[in-house]
């Protein structure tokens, strides 16, 4: 027996393109263990917000986070990361870590569970999360 498609997943996906689509796919659609509530603001941050942007929250015992550090790149959208508990861990060449208890601060109002996690942001406002680890193999 197979699933009928969310008909709003599938609008979405339509509406973002195909570089976010194969993000989407990357990390997988559900957001059903994350502890990040969806339609949240984001608490105070030291970047000025896009419509649309990615937020990248990891640590530095987070492991190889190249697959998903690829996935986020190629959406095609701005990426922002913000590496938490006090370890620095160097994000790709062009990312500028926002580190420091704020970020801490940040990521604890956000509820973060798990990392890395990763945030599809719109208008200010968490539409998905993601928490846990990435193994890439949505990309192949």
């Amino acid at each position: 027996m197979s699933e009928r498609p969310d008909p709003v997943a599938s609008l979405t996906l339509r509406r973002m393109g195909a570089p976010l689509l194969s993000l989407l796919l990357a990390l997988g659609l559900s957001s059903a263990d994350a502890r990040v509530r969806l339609g949240d603001p984001l608490p105070p941050h030291p970047w000025q917000s896009d419509e649309r942007e990615v937020v990248v929250i990891y640590t530095h015992d987070c492991g190889d986070l190249g697959e998903l550090w690829g996935a986020v790149l190629q959406s095609g959208l701005p990426v922002r990361a913000v590496n938490v508990q006090g370890v620095p861990a160097q994000p790709p060449a062009g990312l500028t870590p926002w580190r420091g208890a704020e970020a801490d601060q940040f990521a604890r109002q956000l509820r973060v569970g798990t990392y890395p996690a990763v945030l599809l942001v719109r208008g200010g406002r968490v539409l998905n999360a993601w928490e846990g680890n990435f193994t890439g193999g949505g990309l192949r």
